[in-house]
């Protein structure tokens, strides 16, 4: 990885600028041809989700008929990225400003701890009102509720893998930064950025395999007491299962793996591929990974035409920026603060959660009463088992796996395709197979319900490795050839100290991850068929399903006391550990 820093005396005939000067290229009119179609699909879908709409009307059903299911894909993709770009502008901000101030830091990752692992039905039914009202008499509330879950789904794995790359980036990147006196902005866009890109992408990936996963549950919506459902492949199969329809959701499937694919294709895999630049080490990697679509890309002249045409813009954008001043000081140093700056700070932090328990305590007593702790305690402590029995069999089964994927391009390159469909597979398409397997078997969902929550926890473990493997310097590999490291000792000298700091980003988020998908694995309906298990994920749903906000909110609470008290006790102090003892810096 190089900085590109703009020198104010360079020429202005960019390899850019040079290749915008040359006519239309075969490449361009495919490029331009599917932009125009992308472009007019959106305005048909904007235009869809726009229309008037009242809550308390009667709900419209979402057909199972097939023929609706590419118009259905089509809406959920776009909802999907939606919440792509939303989940992107949030890690920026919260991620610069978890790693770059010690204070806020410390509000900012318990939060985030607490985000990730709050379900995805608790966080719409807190949040639906608001939207609806903030758009009235429109189906955009509902539309934006909807994304709203989706990027509950995207954001906060993202920015803690952000978020991990900044504390881990090498030091002499930092001062090189700080020598060459860039602006903040320059540090942002030319070192930072580029530095946390590739875990960046691959938690991108994760992420959104984590939204479809819980598609269901973001597209069925509890509005004025009834169920809206949205158009979209997450209702589609919450129609089908209902139906115990196995036909039509054999075809949702197929359509859904056609549509994952497509992305992958289209924009995963050129990232991926672009962001190879962006490596850091000094020995160039045998085999690269490769995209057609990026490969396409390079031979158009468009992207050059809209590079020259934006240049101006980002010249003014920068030195607009410089009003904030350069990044003088090292972020390991602003880190540091004042005895009595913190003082004053922890003094209005415990003053706000103090007031925030006292208020909770009250609506409690209030509503459910406070004996209703006991079994909401009980079915949180049931669930913990199932989520730690869950991240030991993850971590033991995946992390040789990724290792394998990551540190080998040609494999990767076929098997991330796979490994993003598995991810993103939603659990209620087995729910039919997971009734008759039980039944049959004799097993109950308390054992079974821990596979369905598998479905959608492991891949954080694997996706996080892959990255991390994959970041391992081909110097560092080459060394140990050569100096004939092989097998056990390669994995305790090389690979594990290299994956230490990615597995236990992958590990913390496959934790929280885990107890939202008890919503999906604690209560299975198909049919006339209805299973649950003993767990807090069933509590929730049982009363998110019955319109009781006040059980929502006590069985959130318990879930998020013990995932923060986990993270806490465990978890951060294995990201310290693995931050100074084996951080490739």
């Amino acid at each position: 990885m190089s900085l590109d820093i703009a020198i104010p005396n360079a020429p202005k005939t960019s390899p850019e600028i040079r290749r915008a000067r040359t006519g239309l290229r075969p490449a361009d009119y495919l490029l331009l041809t599917a932009g125009v179609i992308l472009t007019l699909l959106v305005v048909k879908l904007f235009r869809d989700i726009s229309v008037p709409w009242v809550p308390g009307d009667s709900p419209d059903t979402v057909s199972t008929d097939p023929s609706n299911l590419p118009y259905y894909a089509a809406r959920t993709t776009l909802r999907m990225f939606v919440g792509l770009g939303a989940s992107f502008l949030f890690t920026l901000v919260v991620g610069q400003w978890a790693a770059h101030s010690r204070r806020a830091e410390k509000v900012l990752i318990p939060m985030l701890d607490i985000l990730q692992s709050v379900p995805v039905l608790a966080l719409v039914s807190i949040t639906v009102t608001a939207f609806i009202a903030l758009f009235p008499g429109s189906y955009l509330g509902a539309e934006a509720a909807c994304v709203f879950a989706i990027f509950t789904a995207q954001a906060w794995n993202m920015t803690f893998a952000y978020y991990q790359a900044l504390r881990n980036m090498p030091r002499e990147l930092d001062e090189s930064a700080r020598m060459m006196r860039l602006t903040r902005w320059q540090r942002l866009t030319q070192l930072e950025i580029p530095a946390a890109m590739i875990p960046m992408i691959w938690n991108g990936m994760m992420s959104f395999g984590g939204a479809w996963f819980m598609l269901a549950s973001s597209e069925v919506i509890s509005v004025s007491g009834s169920d809206q459902a949205l158009p979209g492949m997450g209702s589609f199969i919450a129609a089908a299962t209902s139906q115990a329809a196995v036909g039509k959701l054999m075809l949702g499937a197929v359509v859904m793996v056609l549509t994952i694919v497509a992305v992958n294709v289209l924009f995963w895999r050129p990232f991926t591929a672009w962001s190879e630049r962006f490596r850091v080490e000094n020995t160039e990697a045998a085999l690269a990974p490769r995209s057609l679509v990026l490969d396409l890309l390079r031979r158009s002249t468009i992207p050059g035409r809209v590079a020259a045409a934006l240049r101006p813009v980002g010249e003014r954008v920068d030195r607009g920026m410089r009003i904030f001043g350069r990044a003088t000081r090292s972020p390991y140093e602003a880190r540091r603060g004042s005895l009595a700056g913190d003082a004053v700070f922890f003094a209005a932090l415990f003053a706000a959660l103090g007031w925030g328990a006292w208020t909770l305590a009250r609506y409690f007593e209030r509503t459910v009463g406070f004996a209703e702790f006991g079994p909401a305690s009980l079915m949180g402590l049931a669930s913990l088992t199932r989520v730690m029995v869950l991240l030991v069999v993850s971590t033991v089964v995946w992390v040789p796996v990724g290792v394998w994927i990551g540190m080998n391009p040609r494999i990767c390159r076929f098997a991330q395709p796979v490994v993003q469909v598995m991810a993103s597979f939603p659990a209620q398409f087995l729910y039919i197979f997971v009734v008759a397997g039980l039944t049959y078997t004799g097993i109950s969902l308390n054992i079974g319900g821990t596979v369905l929550m598998a479905l959608g926890a492991q891949w954080y473990v694997l996706f996080n490795v892959i990255a991390a493997a994959g970041q391992i310097p081909t110097d560092l590999r080459e060394a140990m050839d050569d100096l004939g490291v092989h097998g056990r000792e390669r994995w305790k000298s090389l690979i594990l100290p290299a994956i230490a700091p990615g597995y236990v980003v992958g590990a913390i988020t496959a934790f929280g991850g885990a107890w939202n998908a008890t919503l999906v694995g604690e209560v299975v309906d198909s049919g006339n068929t209805h299973l649950e298990a003993f767990g807090l994920g069933a509590y929730i749903t049982n009363a998110t399903g019955n319109d009781q906000f006040a059980k929502v909110l006590l069985g959130t609470l318990v879930m998020s006391v013990v995932t923060v008290a986990i993270n806490r006790l465990v978890w951060r102090r294995l990201q310290r550990t693995a931050e100074t003892r084996f951080a490739l810096v």
